[in-house]
């Protein structure tokens, strides 16, 4: 780096400013503005204004910009919102892919949707990177700028150069009689106030409330922190959030734990209010809307796979713990937990049927099959059998004379048979459904009749593990903190100095709550003789709206003659 000798003589870093030790302007831009709006930074050189050689400094210079983060912000809130526009993956029917889904409702957009990864935009590689790079930018540009103003707070100098204290939005230059009484009055009743003096050679630097500038970079600390919690609830194993349907009566994996632990569904209730329990209470909801649910569980238990056993085998699983899982009471167990969130009442579990001949009604033989493992042969009585030629879980009717299905779960279970008898060897198709028994390739011997049905119930579970909580909570945490600090402190300075002449200048400087400073000020004047110290801004700001009023006062004349 080029370095920038000052008048004084002190040495300063290219893209100084102000001069570190006395405060003059060291460069034309600078000495052009007002000192308050270079003073944000210290007028500290920024390694963004200094460096611009290498591949590392661009990057850097790029995303220490304050307009490049304000634009990453943006244009994540956007994608965000488009997100929006059709239902994530998560919330389409999970038994259609949803490259399928996409296109068939929603046609070209909805393609267009699937291909740029608006469909799962939260997990998609770009938007991480899109996160990634607001994080990038926050750091980047937090450190261009705290390091700087940590080394000109640290380093503050009593002692400022006339010129500095002159171009201070609070300024005054008063004759007093003794200015070294005024001084040490003015010293005494500032620590009244809490500020920290320093006095050298009748130089006095006040300061309070330094703390508060570090407020944006404590929630910048706090935000980056957050957004580490929310990237890595991508890691595996950090972050769990799946939905588990479980049959009465079955043992299923639990989602997220690499077929550790397992769970059983012993039996599920459900209890509804009664009317009598409280007529006046519960009459008028049940006539409205009819059953109201007062409570529903699962009676569960938890078993976990034995160390030495192979991933997926249920023959060797250990009881951890046997809980009735409800709304609001979930079964929790090494990080996880599992919520009662849904249910689904009497699902189709088996479906019976009777053979006979239809023209004597003859029964010749029974057969029940399990709607969610079907054989393929059903063996009858000597002679008599029936093939499931076609299976269709939750049919819809027929495409193109082909009978379809748009779901494996047995909502409206239909069959395609092929029965044998010794008087039709070579068989006879049947279609079966519910109310409905067809018969394609003309009228057959025999027929499927329908004799029963199974039932059971569905739990529908939310298992849930989430190590990164803690990292959000403490990120949310430290940006409040750094937000409490920045709004509801204030960093001021009083600069007073005696010059060899006998004056007396004063100059103070905040970065919000100028009226606080004031009287601050004023009490510290308090007995010394000295007038209220004068706010530039507010002279500049009078002199600009008078100009402004001569101006309209003398066009308003202009335009009557």
């Amino acid at each position: 780096m080029k370095e920038i000798k000052c008048e004084c003589g002190h040495v300063n870093p290219e893209g100084t400013e102000l001069c570190n030790a006395c405060g003059r302007a060291l460069t034309t831009a600078a000495d052009n503005k007002k000192t308050s709006d270079v003073m944000r930074y210290e007028g500290t050189a920024r390694r963004s204004q200094t460096y611009n050689a290498s591949v590392v400094d661009k990057v850097w210079n790029f995303f220490s910009s304050v307009k490049v983060g304000v634009w990453l912000i943006v244009i994540t809130l956007i994608v965000s919102s488009l997100g929006t526009i059709l239902p994530q993956v998560l919330f389409i029917p999970p038994l259609i892919p949803p490259e399928q889904y996409y296109e068939e409702h929603y046609g070209w957009f909805g393609k267009v949707y699937y291909v740029l990864g608006f469909h799962d935009l939260y997990n998609s590689w770009w938007y991480m990177l899109l996160i990634a790079a607001i994080g990038i930018s926050i750091i980047i540009a937090s450190l261009d700028r705290v390091v700087p103003l940590y080394k000109a707070l640290k380093n503050q100098r009593v002692n400022r150069h006339e010129s500095f204290m002159k171009r201070q939005r609070l300024y005054t230059e008063q004759k007093v009689e003794d200015p070294d009484a005024a001084m040490a009055a003015i010293k005494k009743q500032l620590k009244e106030k809490r500020y920290n003096v320093k006095e050298i050679d009748r130089h006095l630097l006040a300061e309070k409330g330094r703390f508060a500038r570090w407020g944006p970079y404590v929630n910048h600390t706090g935000l980056i922190i957050f957004l580490i919690g929310a990237m890595l609830r991508f890691v595996p194993g950090m972050y769990v959030d799946e939905t588990l349907w479980i049959r009465e009566g079955d043992t299923v994996a639990i989602p997220g734990t690499d077929q550790e632990y397992f769970l059983e569904s012993e039996k599920f209730v459900v209890e509804f209010y009664d009317a009598d329990e409280d007529p006046e209470v519960f009459n008028a909801a049940i006539d409205r809307v009819g059953s109201i649910v007062k409570n529903f569980q699962t009676d569960a238990m938890l078993y976990k796979r034995e160390e030495e056993g192979i991933a997926g085998d249920q023959r060797e699983l250990e009881l951890v713990q046997q809980k009735a899982i409800q709304v609001n009471e979930p079964l929790k167990f090494d990080h996880f937990a599992i919520y009662q969130v849904n249910y689904k009442l009497d699902e189709f579990r088996s479906m019976s049927f009777n053979m006979t001949n239809k023209e004597t009604e003859e029964n010749v033989g029974s057969l029940t099959v399990d709607l969610f493992e079907p054989q393929n042969v059903y063996e009858l009585n000597e002679g008599f059998r029936a093939e499931l030629m076609g299976y269709y879980a939750d049919f819809t009717g027929f495409e193109n004379g082909e009978p379809q299905s748009q779901s494996p779960v047995p909502n409206n279970p239909a069959f395609l048979f092929k029965l044998f008898s010794p008087e039709k060897p070579e068989g006879e198709v049947a279609f079966i459904a519910i109310q409905e028994n067809l018969e394609p390739l003309g009228e057959n011997e025999y027929k499927l009749n329908f004799a029963g049905i199974e039932t059971r119930n569905v739990s529908g579970l939310t298992v849930r593990k989430d190590l990164t909580l803690w990292i959000l909570g403490l990120g949310g945490a430290i940006f409040m903190i750094g937000v409490v600090q920045g709004a509801y402190w204030n960093h001021r300075r009083l600069w007073v100095k005696v010059t060899d002449d006998g004056r007396l200048l004063a100059a103070g400087h905040t970065n919000k709550n100028w009226f606080g400073i004031k009287k601050d000020v004023a009490h510290a004047f308090k007995g010394t003789g000295l007038k209220e110290i004068t706010d530039q801004q507010e002279i500049e700001d009078n002199n600009i709206k008078a100009r402004e009023a001569g101006e309209e006062n003398s066009l308003d004349t202009t335009s009557k003659h």
